[in-house]
Formats: C-alpha cells, sequence, structure tokens
C-alpha cells in the first residue's frame, strides 16, 4: 500500500474520535491516526515500527494474537474487545472493528475507548454484587473477602485492607489484609502517623504516588502502608461518622492508581460502608443477646451453651471439667450502705477480677445479681478447681476503691468437677450450687467442693477442715 494514497485522507482521519490503525502482516504499526494519541498516550511517530501487541495488557495478548489471526484468514470482526496499556500505565479497554487487506497485507482497524462504559457497568454489577454480599456473607470476614473480590474485579486489588474504628477505644484494627510484603498489620491509634489513620481522621481518600509515599515519617521511619509504591485509600464513612477505611496497595510501578481509581473507589466504599454499619449492629445485637449488659460476661443461655460443648469434649477426650458457682457475700449491704452505683461497679470489677485469675480457654458468666459461674476447661487434676477457686476468693477478699469509695466483701463457691460429681450438667450445676449454698451457711468467705458423686445432696466437703 503506497502512502501516498492515504495522504489525501490524514486530514479527514485525524478529525474522527476513534483512532485508525494500520498494522502489516508481523504486526507493525505502518499508520495510526491522530486520535490514538488521545487514546493510548503515544504520539503517531513513537509508535510507527513498533509491534502492536506490545502495547496490548498482558493477559488479553494470547486472546489478540488468535483474534488477530483470525481476521489474518479473512474474518471480519467488529466488536472485538481488549485491554491496552496506556503510556502512563493506565489500563485503557478497547472495542476494535478490523479486517484484512489482502491486496495491501494490512489490518485495518478501528479502536473505540469503552472504558468510561466498562467502568459504569462494572460499577453496577459491582454495587449489586457488595449489596448481594451483605445479605449472603455470614460474618465481617466473608463479607471482607467478598468485597476484595468485587474490588479487585474493578481495579487491581493485590494487596487489600479493610480498616476499622473503633470510637471507644479510639483504634484501628485490620480485620481483614491481604498484603504480600507487610504481612499482618498491627493494630494503631486514631492519632497515629500514618496514611491509613489520616484518612480515617480526615473522612477524606488519600492517593499516594512513589515521590510522596516513600517519604519517611517524623520519626524517620516508614509506615507498612507508606512502603508501598503506589497507595489508595478511601474512608467509610456513615451517617454517623467515619467507620474504617478501604486500602488498595502496590509494591510495583506496573500497577499504578489514578483519580478515576480514586472515585470509583469511593463510590464502592459508600455501599461497603453501609454493609459493614449493618453487620456490626447485627453483631451488637447477636452479642447483646448473650452477654450480661452490666458485665458483658455471658449470659445464662450463653454459658450453658458453651458448658454442654465443654464436656462433650471432655467425654470425647476423657479430660476433667470443673464448675464453680460463686455468690457475693452480703452483696445486698453494698446496695444499701453506698447506692446501686456503687453496686453497679463493684459487679463490673468482681467480673474483671476473675478473668485475671482464668485461662484463656475458661469461661466465666453472670447468672444472676451477684451470681457467678466459672468453667474450667480440660483441666489435669479435679483438685484444680478448688486451687482456682482459692486463688478467686483471695482476689475478691482484697478491697475494691470504687468512686472514692473502698468496700471489702467475701466470697462463698461451691465447686464440682466432671466426672467425678456427675456428668449431666444440670446435676453438676445442682451440685456447685448446693456446695456454695453450704459454704454461705458456714459462715462464707470459702469455697467448698461437691462430695457426693451424682446426687448434690450430701454435705459438702471444707477441705481445710479435719474430717
Amino acid at each position: 500500500m503506497e502512502t501516498n494514497a492515504l495522504t489525501p485522507l490524514n486530514k479527514i482521519l485525524d478529525l474522527l474520535l476513534d483512532a485508525i490503525c494500520v498494522v502489516d502482516a508481523e504486526g507493525r504499526y505502518v499508520f495510526v491516526s491522530a486520535a490514538f494519541e488521545r487514546i493510548f498516550g503515544y504520539a503517531p511517530d513513537e509508535v510507527i515500527g513498533t509491534r502492536m501487541i506490545e502495547l496490548v495488557h498482558p493477559e488479553d495478548r494470547e486472546i489478540t494474537l488468535r483474534t488477530a489471526a483470525e481476521i489474518m484468514a479473512g474474518q471480519h470482526k467488529s466488536h472485538f474487545h481488549n485491554r491496552y496499556i496506556r503510556k502512563n500505565g493506565e489500563v485503557v479497554h478497547i472495542m476494535w472493528s478490523a479486517r484484512w487487506s489482502e491486496a495491501d497485507q494490512v489490518r485495518i482497524a478501528v479502536a473505540r475507548d469503552i472504558t468510561e462504559l466498562k467502568r459504569g457497568e462494572s460499577l453496577r454489577s459491582a454495587l449489586h454484587a457488595i449489596a448481594e454480599a451483605t445479605h449472603a456473607a455470614e460474618s465481617l470476614h466473608d463479607l471482607f473477602e467478598q468485597t476484595h473480590r468485587i474490588i479487585g474485579e474493578l481495579v487491581p486489588a493485590e494487596n487489600f485492607a479493610v480498616a476499622l474504628f473503633d470510637r471507644k477505644s479510639g483504634e484501628i484494627s485490620f480485620p481483614y489484609a491481604v498484603d504480600e510484603q507487610a504481612g499482618e498489620l498491627q493494630p494503631q491509634n486514631l492519632d497515629a502517623d500514618t496514611l491509613i489513620a489520616q484518612v480515617i481522621r480526615t473522612g477524606q481518600p488519600t492517593l499516594q504516588s512513589p515521590s510522596a509515599s516513600m517519604a519517611p515519617r517524623s520519626d524517620g521511619s516508614l509506615d507498612a502502608n507508606e512502603g508501598a509504591l503506589h497507595w489508595l485509600g478511601v474512608p467509610l464513612n456513615s451517617k454517623d461518622g467515619t467507620v474504617g477505611a478501604l486500602v488498595i496497595k502496590s509494591y510495583s510501578d506496573a500497577t499504578r492508581y489514578t483519580e478515576a481509581d480514586k472515585e470509583l473507589l469511593q463510590l464502592v466504599s459508600t455501599q461497603v460502608a453501609a454493609a459493614v454499619e449493618r453487620k456490626l449492629s447485627e453483631a451488637r445485637l447477636h452479642h447483646l443477646a448473650q452477654h450480661d449488659s452490666l458485665t458483658d460476661l455471658p449470659n445464662r443461655k450463653l454459658f450453658y451453651r458453651q458448658f454442654d460443648i465443654a464436656l462433650d469434649n471432655a467425654r470425647r477426650h476423657q479430660s476433667h471439667v470443673s464448675l464453680l458457682y460463686i455468690d457475693l457475700d452480703r452483696f445486698k449491704q453494698v446496695n444499701d450502705s453506698f447506692g446501686h452505683h456503687i453496686g453497679d461497679l463493684l459487679l463490673c470489677e468482681v467480673a474483671a477480677r476473675i478473668r485475671r485469675c482464668l485461662r484463656e480457654c475458661d469461661v466465666v458468666g453472670r447468672v444472676g445479681g451477684d451470681e457467678f459461674v466459672v468453667l474450667l476447661n480440660a483441666i489435669q487434676s479435679p483438685g484444680h478447681g478448688m486451687d482456682v477457686a482459692e486463688r478467686i476468693r483471695e482476689a475478691l477478699s482484697a478491697p475494691f476503691d470504687l468512686a472514692d469509695q473502698r468496700v471489702r466483701i467475701s466470697t462463698s463457691i461451691g465447686v464440682a468437677n466432671f466426672p467425678a460429681h456427675s456428668e449431666d450438667p444440670d446435676l453438676l450445676t445442682k451440685a456447685a450450687d448446693h456446695a456454695m449454698y453450704h459454704a454461705k451457711k458456714a459462715g462464707g468467705d470459702r469455697a467448698l467442693l461437691a462430695t457426693s458423686p451424682n446426687a448434690p445432696d450430701g454435705e459438702p466437703r471444707d477441705p481445710d477442715r479435719t474430717p
């Protein structure tokens, strides 16, 4: 094909919004119109003689070469879609109409930029998918995992994190994070000198390029987020304020983020924020239904559900379990002398002291006004229950300083062991309760061990009393 034959058309072709491309049999550009630079970022003289496939997105090269072969075999393609990498690193979606000129031995193609159209379609699909995920996900982690997948279809999101802000503690946590270099992200305070804290404090998105993101913090160190070459964070804003943030980042110049990516992620974040708020509300309601509103300990229903599970495990592994029934001596006098406010503070501090006497695998619950129960899981020796009971009794005998008032109490504790006293949860509870009743009847401030196997009516044993 002679260049002179094309010359009269140049001015006309350069007026078109779509790019006209002519590629020879070896796949090299021999002509592109002026619109090529607007769509792909390269001036015509930068691409003439270069291979077309070098500009194609790596993931789309195989199908592009296969389609090019079909065109050269005589098939006309009118709606072929693929992606190219612009000169500035951005991804552009192209719809092609192309045919082969046998006489001139070239492919003649028209390229239309459909990036915005694709973004709109992808965004609508993403919002719909997130709405469905909100209803289908069984937990926040499931929701975040699905959100990661959905966002990954819109922008490169190999490194993705969800940060949540707890207004009570002022702490930012990372319930979901996938990061090829940073590993597990540690909680941080809202006033931390980090990009993620900045996004949550200001409620504004942040887009960082290498020149800014690699700058050290005031203490000279680099945060894991700031160690990335390209970093994009958008806040999760709800009607009650900023509840967290979404973060994507890249450690390679091959993946960059743009203002368009920021706008797109902001639109998605609105839906995600609503989903997070809903899931958090559901979690709070679920928690309130299973925990004591004053001490935040498991309530009777949750405690005995965990008790049943512990007994099943003990039967399977032939291990021991202890149940401690705890009652505060003369708690009514505290309320009468100091008021219910001090009584409530006392119950909260009692709960905290009991927790400190237990292992992480043990459970403490509040089952009545001043009654607590403790489940000691998988203990090696039946005597361990009495040891812990004594430790709790001593911990609760120390004075409590509550709102400028010093309060002293004593405690009555009953202990029953599985399987020594029963293998039935109801009988074990009665045995421990019965032992606690006798401890209180004997003057309180002591722990008694139930004595009669499978029957709670026998006299409990005081380990400090001579038989």
